[in-house]
C-alpha cells in the first residue's frame, strides 16, 4: 500500500509539496564572510535536496544585523547582496523539492559576548541558573523598535522571494523574540503588546500581516509556534490553540509545532518541568489535541527518527512531519524510507545532568555533523559530546572575531 508519507500536499497559497517530509530548521551557524551563505552551506543543502524531502526549511536567517543568535548566523536585510541567497535557493531546489527560509530575531537570547543589541518585550533576562551570565541583559523594546522590527521581517521575506525561495517560515518558537512576546513569563508589558494573549500575540500577527502584504499570493508563509513553553505559568497548549485561530485569517499556509526554549530545552527532549520525556515525537500528544480544533494544517517537529513514528504522526491528523537531527545523521533518510530502509546510525546520547549544558552539547553534536556533510565527509554520529562542544566553541570564537569586524569596520 502506498504511504501517505509520499503523497503530495497542497497548500492554500497554491504551492504543492512533493511529499509529507520536511527538513526542519536547524541553526547551522555556518555563515561565510559578510554573514552570507557560502559554498559550505550550498554543499550541505545540495546533499539534503537529493535525499528525498519534499521541503527544506533553512536554519534561521536573521532579520537584524545587530541581533544574531550566534556569530555564525546568516543575515538577510536590506543591505545584503542577493546573489549568495539566489545560489542558496538553487541548491535547495536542485533535487526537485521546495525550499523555505526561516526568518528570525533572537530578542533576549543573545550571548553576552556578542556585539549589537539585546532586546526583549521586557527587561527580563534568560534564567539558566549558574549559566545565566552567558546571555546579555535585555532592555525592553520601545514602540518604535517594535514597529521597525516588524518591517525588518517583511524586508527579509520580500528579498527571500526575490532570491528564489518558495516561502518563509516566521520563527515564533523556542524562546526567540516573537515567542518572548507570547510568553507571560517574559512579557510583562502594560501597553498594547502586553497583558492579554491578544496583546501578547500582536507583534506576531503584525509580522505575518506585513510579510503577507509584501510577498506574492503564491509564496508560502508559515509560522513556527511552540505547542507549549514547558515552563510553569508560561505559554501553554490552550494559548497555542488560540494563536493558531488568530493566524488563520491572515493567509498563513501552515503552522509548525515545536516546543521549549533555552530555559526549557524541550526541543532536544529535555524540558525543565519534565512533562515530555518521549524518545520520539516529543510533542505528539499536544499536537493530537491541537489538530482537533486547528483551522490550519499542522506540521510536527521534535524527535522523529523512524518511519513508523512518522506514519503515526500523520495518522493523528498532522499533515507534514519535520526532522532535524535525523537528517543531520542520515541526509537521505526519506529515500531510505521510500525503499523500506531505516537509519543505521544515531547520535551518541548526551546524558549529562546539567540540562542547559547537555542541550548545548546536543546542538554542537548536530552542527558537527552538518559541517562534515558540508565538507563532503560522512557524518560521524559517535563523536563525543564534549569534543563537539569544545570544537564548536573554538569555531565560534573565530566567527565572533569576523562578525565584530564586519559589524563595526574600522
Amino acid at each position: 500500500m502506498a504511504s501517505e508519507l509520499f503523497s503530495p500536499l497542497s497548500l492554500r497559497s497554491g504551492q504543492v509539496l512533493g511529499n509529507r517530509i520536511a527538513k526542519a530548521a536547524m541553526e547551522e551557524n555556518m555563515a561565510g564572510d559578510g554573514q552570507l551563505p557560502d559554498g559550505q552551506l550550498l554543499s550541505l543543502y545540495r546533499q539534503w535536496a537529493t535525499g528525498g524531502t519534499g521541503l527544506l526549511i533553512t536554519g534561521n536567517v536573521m532579520v537584524h544585523a545587530e541581533a544574531l543568535t550566534g556569530p555564525g548566523g546568516v543575515v538577510l536585510d536590506d543591505a545584503a547582496p542577493l546573489a549568495p541567497f539566489t545560489e542558496w535557493a538553487k541548491a535547495g531546489k536542485s533535487g526537485g523539492g521546495a525550499i523555505w527560509m526561516q526568518i528570525n530575531h533572537p530578542g533576549r537570547q543573545i550571548q553576552a559576548d556578542m556585539p549589537g543589541v539585546v532586546w526583549g518585550p521586557s527587561a527580563v533576562g534568560v534564567d539558566l541558573g549558574r549559566h545565566s551570565s552567558r546571555f546579555g541583559r535585555p532592555v525592553a523594546m520601545t514602540p518604535e523598535q517594535i514597529k521597525a522590527t516588524v518591517k525588518r521581517y517583511a524586508v527579509t521575506a520580500h528579498r527571500a522571494e526575490k532570491a528564489g525561495f518558495d516561502g518563509v517560515e516566521i520563527h515564533a518558537a523556542h524562546g526567540y523574540l516573537l515567542s518572548q512576546f507570547l510568553s507571560p513569563l517574559v512579557n510583562r508589558r502594560t501597553d498594547q503588546w502586553g497583558g492579554s494573549l491578544e496583546n501578547r500575540a500582536r507583534m506576531l500577527l503584525d509580522v505575518v500581516r506585513a510579510v503577507r502584504a509584501t510577498v506574492s499570493p503564491s509564496f508560502a508563509v508559515a509560522v513556527k509556534l511552540n505547542s507549549a513553553d514547558f515552563q510553569r505559568g508560561g505559554f501553554d497548549a490552550d494559548d497555542a490553540r488560540q494563536v493558531i485561530a488568530m493566524l488563520e485569517p491572515l493567509g498563513v499556509d501552515l503552522v509548525e509545532l515545536s516546543g521549549g526554549s533555552y530555559e526549557s530545552p524541550a526541543m532536544s527532549g529535555r524540558p525543565a518541568d519534565a512533562r515530555t520525556q518521549a524518545r520520539e515525537a516529543y510533542f505528539l500528544d499536544l499536537a493530537k489535541d491541537l489538530v482537533k480544533t486547528s483551522p490550519l494544517p499542522l506540521m510536527l517537529t521534535g524527535g522523529i527518527t523512524r518511519r513508523d513514528t512518522a506514519e503515526r504522526v500523520l495518522d493523528s491528523g498532522v499533515v507534514l512531519i519535520g526532522m532535524g537531527t535525523a537528517l543531520a545523521v542520515t541526509p537521505d533518510l526519506p529515500d531510505r524510507w521510500r525503499h523500506d530502509r531505516e537509519a543505521d546510525r544515531q547520535l551518541r546520547p548526551v546524558t549529562w545532568s546539567d540540562k542547559a549544558l547537555a542541550s548545548a552539547a546536543s546542538m554542537a553534536q548536530v552542527r558537527h555533523q552538518l559541517r562534515r556533510i558540508a565538507r563532503g565527509s560522512r557524518p560521524k554520529p559517535n563523536t563525543r559530546p564534549v569534543y563537539a562542544l569544545f570544537s564548536e566553541r573554538r569555531q565560534q570564537r573565530q566567527a565572533l572575531r569576523r562578525y565584530r569586524a564586519w559589524l563595526s569596520p574600522s
